[in-house]
C-alpha cells in the first residue's frame, strides 16, 4: 500500500474544513443519483476529497458521444457498452482504494428510492430529467436529508442546496424552473458547463459534510458560460407555506405513483407507451417545429411521428407517446424524458 499519510494535506489546511473536518467526510455517506457528465464529476470529486461511503446509481451504459465531457470513462467502456454505474466505480475504487465505492446499475423509480436513501448523509443530484428529481425532492425533504440540484445544458447551468426544514425545495422554485427545457441531447453541451455546475454542488456539499454549515450560499446561481452572464436569486423569500413537499401540510405528492408517467409494454409490438401523469393538450406544430432539427417528423392532426436513430416515436395531443423499437420501459422513459421532457 503506498503512503497515504498526506493525501488530505492540503485539504486540511484550508481553514473552511481542517482535520476536524476532513475526519468528518471520512465518516460520510452520499447518494449520487446519476453517474453521466455531472455524476461522474460529483462522484470524482467526493472520492478524491476522502468522502468515506460514496453510491452511484445509473440505468444507462458508456456511450462515444459521453467521452467529450464524462471524465471517468474510457474508449474501452464505450466499446464495451460498460454500464456507467459499473465502469465508474472501477475507476473511482483506482484513484481512492481507501473509499468505500458503490456502484448500483439501476433504474430508480419511486418503488425504490426509500432502499436508496436509507443512511445517507447527503444526495447530490446528477440526474438527467426532472420526473427523477422531483421524486428525490420529496424523499429527502419527507426524511430531513440534505441534497443538492444541479442541471446543465449548452453553455448553462444551475445548482440549489435544499435544506429541509429550513431552505425552499424544489418543488417550492417550480415556477422559478421550466421542467421542459432543453437537454444536452437536444441543445447539445460543453464540457466547462458540466465543470462549472459540478464546482457548485461539490463545494456545497463539502462545506455540508465537514460541517461548515454557515459558510452555505442559500440561493439558486445560474449561469451561462457563453454569453458571461450569472445570476443568483435568494431562496428563502421562494419558500411557500403551502408547498405540497417543505410547507405546512406536506403530502409528498411525488411519492405517490398516480403522479409519474405510466408505462406499458404493447404486446408483441416492440413498443412501449408511456402515459404522463396528467392529459397535456400539445400543439403538434409547434412540437414538430422543435423536434425538426434532431430527427424526422412527420404529423398530422392527430399524431406527430418523430423518427432517430432506430426509434420511432408518435407523440399525441395528450401527451401520450409510443416508443417503436424497443420491449425496455426503462429505455423508453430515457427516450420520453430525452425529447419530451
Amino acid at each position: 500500500m503506498p503512503e497515504t499519510k498526506d493525501r488530505y494535506s492540503r485539504q486540511e489546511r484550508f481553514y473552511g474544513i481542517g482535520s476536524e473536518g476532513q475526519k468528518k467526510l471520512g465518516l460520510a455517506r452520499v447518494l449520487i443519483l446519476g453517474a453521466g457528465a455531472l455524476g461522474s464529476a460529483l462522484a470524482e470529486t467526493m472520492v478524491r476529497a476522502g468522502v468515506g461511503h460514496v453510491t452511484l446509481i445509473d440505468r444507462d451504459v458508456v456511450e462515444w458521444s459521453n467521452l467529450q465531457r464524462q471524465n471517468l470513462y474510457s474508449e474501452q467502456d464505450a466499446e464495451d457498452q460498460m454500464p456507467k454505474a459499473a465502469a465508474a466505480a472501477r475507476r473511482l475504487r483506482s484513484i481512492n482504494s481507501s473509499v468505500v465505492v458503490e456502484g448500483i446499475v439501476a433504474d430508480v423509480t419511486v418503488d425504490e428510492i426509500g432502499e436508496y436513501t436509507a443512511g445517507v448523509d447527503l444526495i447530490l443530484d446528477g440526474s438527467d430529467n426532472f420526473e427523477t428529481r422531483m421524486i428525490l425532492n420529496d424523499i429527502a425533504v419527507k426524511r430531513g436529508i440534505p441534497w443538492i440540484y444541479g442541471a446543465c445544458a449548452g453553455s448553462r447551468g444551475m445548482s440549489l442546496t435544499v435544506v429541509p426544514g429550513t431552505s425552499a425545495c424544489l418543488h417550492c422554485l417550480l415556477e422559478e424552473l421550466y421542467a421542459e427545457g432543453d437537454s444536452c441531447d437536444t441543445a447539445g453541451i460543453i464540457q466547462p458547463a458540466v465543470q462549472m455546475t459540478a464546482a457548485y454542488q461539490t463545494a456545497e456539499a463539502l462545506k455540508w459534510l465537514a460541517g461548515s454549515r454557515d459558510s452555505l450560499r442559500g440561493a439558486m446561481v445560474s449561469f451561462d458560460l457563453w454569453e458571461n452572464r450569472q445570476v443568483s436569486v435568494d431562496t428563502a423569500r421562494l419558500k411557500r407555506a403551502d408547498c405540497p413537499t417543505c410547507g405546512e401540510q406536506p403530502s409528498f405528492p411525488f411519492l405517490s405513483a398516480a403522479n409519474h408517467s405510466r408505462t406499458a409494454v404493447l404486446c408483441g409490438r416492440d413498443t412501449v407507451q408511456i402515459r404522463p401523469p396528467k392529459p397535456r393538450k400539445l400543439d403538434l406544430t409547434e412540437w414538430g417545429q422543435r423536434l425538426a432539427a434532431y430527427g424526422q417528423v412527420n404529423h398530422n392532426p392527430y399524431m406527430l411521428s418523430f423518427t432517430v436513430e432506430k426509434y420511432r416515436m408518435a407523440l399525441f395531443p395528450d401527451g401520450r407517446v409510443l416508443v417503436h423499437g424497443t420491449a425496455d420501459p426503462g429505455e423508453a422513459r430515457s427516450l420520453y424524458h430525452r425529447y419530451f421532457g
